[in-house]
């Protein structure tokens, strides 16, 4: 076949690989790929189901999509947790949609189109984790995606993922870093994976640290960050490989979800609020220039107001770099799904908010110390609207966390510049170049 092909990718940075690895088998039976879906023959929807509003998100992009069979649209392919989880009730009610993938099913997609082309829905959603494909990277040049692992084993007692993507399951170490290889000159290489500190546990070991030092020694990755790295699983081999591998970016995702012991028990979630702020206070003395991220949940079921409170002022004794804060979703076949005390979602909003404006607080007075100081920030192209150059530096991962803009003669999109801040917001920082070249 020789059909033009679009894709929507939706969710997460895993699921975009996910995407990615569709898009490599695309490329690989010689298909051209298109941007406008008003040209597009076949479209791609890869779809996201941890939450209700993202099943609903992705319910709604085929609908869409489907308005384009008034034009070139032929097929419909909806990849991605969706199926994976609920292909039961998705095929027969989404007859907008001619073929069904799961999660790891690109290598499906060829076999299944020629099926839907014969005049058949087919549901081709697999088991099980196939073997990494070739992808075809959606992101700038300069930084790239490694899923190092797919599943989870934790069981939250709010979280979906485990009977949507299975058993945590690692890739294999050299498989990984053939991919790594494969991704050309990379400046940051971003390791996803629902728990990356569990990397090799499934087979008995943990292996994340000599993973670390693999991708390490290859000559063309530039700097390494660790996104989605669970409090109890970041040891002090871990810590040494952060502080003492310059490669490694001085950066931590680490997911707390909440600071109140009684509720991160009911979340199932392994550790408390001084082990949390000790691990904390660990990392800064062995890494002082560390920048932790966390995610929180606010409105879990029985949470209370003295609860938030101990949240909120968790908050302001951890100073933590960056934060991202959510509502509590009630999803089905989770046991947090059945627990008494549901919050009012108005009552969830409100914490949301109060969460959100005690963190940027925090974040506003550090980055306000940046002014008159000197950083090195990586280009990721032009702002249009603030006309000016915008990137990042280390304690900014792409699209969760805030930027840099600033002006200069000229910047390239991937390059390195030292910029000399001059101002910040709650979430930016704003400076001008202080060296005419790259760094």
């Amino acid at each position: 076949m020789n059909k033009v092909f679009g894709m929507i990718s939706l969710g997460c940075d895993k699921n975009r690989v996910d995407g990615e690895r569709i898009l490599g088998e695309i490329r690989a039976h010689g298909c051209p790929i298109t941007d406008d879906l008003g040209e597009a023959q076949v479209l791609v929807v890869n779809t996201c189901a941890f939450l209700n509003a993202a099943r609903r998100e992705a319910i709604e992009t085929v609908l869409e999509g489907n308005g384009y069979r008034t034009g070139k649209l032929e097929k419909i392919v909806v990849a991605g947790c969706l199926p994976q989880k609920f292909i039961g009730e998705l095929f027969p009610a989404l007859t907008e949609a001619d073929v069904f993938l799961g999660i790891s099913d690109a290598g499906e997609l060829f076999p299944a189109l020629e099926r839907a082309y014969a005049g058949e829905r087919v549901n081709a959603v697999g088991r099980g984790n196939a073997p990494l494909q070739t992808r075809l990277v959606s992101t700038p040049a300069h930084y790239k995606y490694l899923k190092i692992a797919e599943g989870c084993s934790n069981h939250c007692t709010y979280c979906l993922i485990p009977k949507i993507r299975g058993k945590y399951f690692s890739y294999p170490m050299e498989e990984l870093a053939e991919e790594a290889r494969s991704l050309g000159q990379t400046e940051e290489l971003i390791l996803v994976a629902q728990d990356v500190t569990r990397y090799g546990e499934d087979g008995g070991e943990n292996l994340f640290v000599p993973l670390l030092r693999k991708l390490s020694a290859l000559e063309n990755i530039k700097q390494i960050r660790l996104l989605y790295c669970y409090p109890e699983k970041i040891t002090d081999e871990l810590i040494s490989e952060v502080r003492d591998n310059p490669k490694i970016l001085k950066y931590l995702d680490i997911p707390l979800q909440h600071a109140d012991d009684d509720i991160l028990k009911r979340m199932g979630r392994k550790g408390s609020r001084r082990e949390y702020l000790g691990l904390i206070a660990k990392l800064r003395k062995e890494i002082p220039q560390i920048a932790i991220r966390s995610t929180f949940i606010a409105g879990f079921p029985g949470e209370t107001e003295e609860q938030h409170k101990n949240l909120l002022s968790f908050l302001g004794e951890a100073k933590l770099t960056n934060c991202g804060f959510f509502a509590y979703s009630r999803e089905p076949e989770t046991p947090a799904f059945r627990m008494a005390g549901q919050v009012h979602p108005s009552t969830k909003k409100r914490r949301v908010k109060e969460l959100y404006a005690a963190q940027e607080k925090i974040s506003a007075a550090r980055l306000r110390g940046f002014a008159g100081q000197t950083v090195e920030v990586l280009c990721d192209g032009i702002d249009y609207e603030k006309g000016c150059f915008v990137g990042r530096t280390y304690f900014q991962a792409p699209e969760i966390d805030g930027c840099v803009f600033f002006t200069a003669e000229k910047a390239e999109e991937g390059k390195r510049y030292a910029v000399r801040i001059d101002r910040a917001d709650a979430y930016d920082l704003y400076g001008s170049s202080a060296e005419k070249g790259e760094l």
